[in-house]
């Protein structure tokens, strides 16, 4: 495997008198085939903010196949067979704290 990409997922955080940490977009491309599995959190119910802050962006996780320009959605906890070529995206989230009004 080859890290193509480590970044932040700017505004991905939530608003509030303390904006939320944004999270990261990682690209993982695959040199050989092989079995990925993921386990995450926070991709069904976006993560909350606290103390009046706003809720951030949910993560999402996908999978572009060698030679295409089509994402696969892959679930929160997911299991693919992965070809030689393929990247897999994982986006983290983040969230806030506080009242915006506050800032």
């Amino acid at each position: 495997m080859t890290l193509e990409s480590f970044r932040i997922h700017a505004g991905s955080g939530g608003a509030g008198r303390h904006h939320g940490g944004n999270g990261v977009i990682r690209k993982i491309r695959f040199d050989e085939p092989m079995t990925a599995a993921i386990v995450s959190n926070r991709w069904v119910k976006a993560p909350f903010g606290m103390a009046g802050g706003a809720n951030g962006q949910p993560g999402r996780n996908g999978l572009r196949r060698a030679g295409s320009d089509r994402l696969e959605t892959l679930s929160y906890i997911d299991e693919v067979a992965a070809k030689a070529g393929d990247v897999m995206i994982i986006e983290t989230p983040g969230g806030g704290y506080g009242p915006d009004k506050d800032r």
